[in-house]
């Protein structure tokens, strides 16, 4: 953020000297006002150009409007008014280091070239695109003639010592001329006159980095805003990523399920059946043996049962439907492979989606400290804070704990962000580990 906000990467300077040096006397030596200046000096022609072909395009192709060629050079002005726009975002970039997303691209529904015509006509950011091939024009000739008087005033003051000999010598005057009438002429001559403009000029070149830069806070607002993506389209798109994880999220616990259906409940009902087959069989000729049997499809059948109960229980348990957050989280913590504190403070239930997905999330947590933290004890805590629903878990284990770390934290966070939910992992290596989980709270429909 340094590299940003702040003048922080100029050259020339270590850490320490930048330390000592005052920040305004820093200021015109620093790369950020160089590169500011330099993007106030480019945005000039840039302008004029950008502001040529956008009034020549957009004129022509208005003019033809009545005939058929007027609509497709149209588009083209408009379509070229968006690759201005990419090469502004790129010198915004580079110069200004300001991140702007690039706009909504287009949504051609088609072939051909009217599908194109189309999508560019319709598509918002193509009108941004030349709003600010407009705007910027008067913006650059105002902020480039503010600026560069401000900079060649105060560093040809700054250095007038150096070069007032210039006109005693070449111009027959005795220096730089202030006032002059038909009678007489005030000029910067003496030592005194001359270390005074020395004074102004310097005071001129230490106000012209900031000068710049509060010209520039302009352009950081018209890129972004004009060039860069809306934010509806941003929230459009984050809501398609969303839906995206909430998909491939459903699908994945759908494979879950099936596979442990197959693997487990299915695979011992299978094996029920043939051992009642064969204790049919049996009944007649040998009870004994048919006995044993059926007592062995017994146990086959508690075991499938517990099954089918540990899964309907990953899935939504009975009890968070019947008893809420409190008495589901209990439950979760009594299986849990440490000892675990929990805590609910909730004076009504959340909805029974975000109700849901909290007790998946905890129950994801506590999996992962049972198997992974060599913790000696957890906690868990669930409050509300005003239209928030915080969750906090909590272990003494090893710590070192990553969203990224393969340990499922990752799914959990993207679960959650598909919510507009939050996920926060503090893990120092040696513990403790420490995870907050906020989700939107919505009430409970009655």
């Amino acid at each position: 953020m340094a590299m940003e906000y702040g003048y922080g990467d100029g050259y020339g300077y270590d850490r320490g000297r930048r330390g000592r040096v005052p920040v305004g006397l820093r200021a015109p030596f620093e790369a950020r006002g160089l590169r500011e200046f330099g993007y106030v000096l480019l945005s000039l022609p840039i302008s004029i150009l950008l502001f040529t072909y956008a009034v020549t395009m957009v004129a022509v192709g208005a003019g033809l409007l009545v005939t058929f060629v007027g609509i497709p050079l149209l588009a083209l002005g408009l379509a070229g008014c968006r690759g201005f726009g990419a090469l502004e975002r790129a010198r915004a970039r580079g110069l200004l280091h300001l991140d702007v997303a690039d706009p909504e691209p287009l949504r051609v529904k088609g072939d051909g070239l009217m599908a194109w015509v189309g999508a560019v006509l319709k598509s918002g950011a193509s009108w941004r695109a030349l709003l600010y091939a407009l705007i910027q024009l008067p913006w650059a000739v105002f902020s480039f003639t503010v600026s560069v008087t401000f900079w060649t005033f105060g560093w040809s003051l700054l250095t007038y010592p150096l070069w007032f000999w210039v006109f005693p010598v070449y111009a027959g005057q005795g220096g730089l001329q202030l006032y002059g009438d038909e009678t007489h002429g005030i000029y910067l001559d003496n030592p005194f006159e001359i270390g005074m403009t020395a004074v102004v000029g310097l005071l001129f070149a230490l106000a012209a980095p900031w000068i710049v830069r509060s010209l520039t806070q302009v352009d950081r607002l018209l890129v972004p805003g004009l060039l860069g993506r809306t934010r509806l389209s941003t929230r459009v798109g984050e809501l398609e990523s969303d839906r995206g994880v909430v998909v491939d999220t459903a699908a994945a616990d759908l494979r879950r399920i099936e596979r442990d259906l197959h693997d487990g409940a299915q695979a011992r009902l299978v094996g029920l059946a043939m051992e009642l087959g064969l204790a049919k069989e049996k009944l007649a000729g040998d009870p004994r043996a048919a006995a044993r049997l059926v007592d062995e499809a017994h146990g086959e059948v508690k075991t499938a049962l517990r099954e089918l109960r540990d899964l309907a229980r990953g899935i939504h348990p009975a009890v968070l439907t019947d008893r809420g957050l409190d008495a589901a989280l209990s439950a979760v913590a009594a299986r849990c492979g440490v000892p675990v504190r929990v805590s609910v403070d909730l004076a009504e239930r959340p909805a029974r989606a975000i109700e849901g997905i909290a007790y998946f999330a905890v129950s994801e947590l506590l999996r992962n400290v049972s198997e992974h933290s060599g913790a000696g004890a957890a906690g868990v805590e669930v409050w509300r804070a005003g239209d928030r629903l915080l969750i906090q878990v909590e272990d003494n284990g090893r710590g070192g704990a990553r969203v990224d770390g393969g340990s499922g934290l990752r799914g959990l966070a993207e679960r959650l962000g598909a919510v507009e939910g939050v996920f926060v992992v503090d893990s120092p290596v040696g513990g403790p580990t420490r995870v907050t989980v906020e989700l939107p709270w919505r009430g409970e429909r009655r």
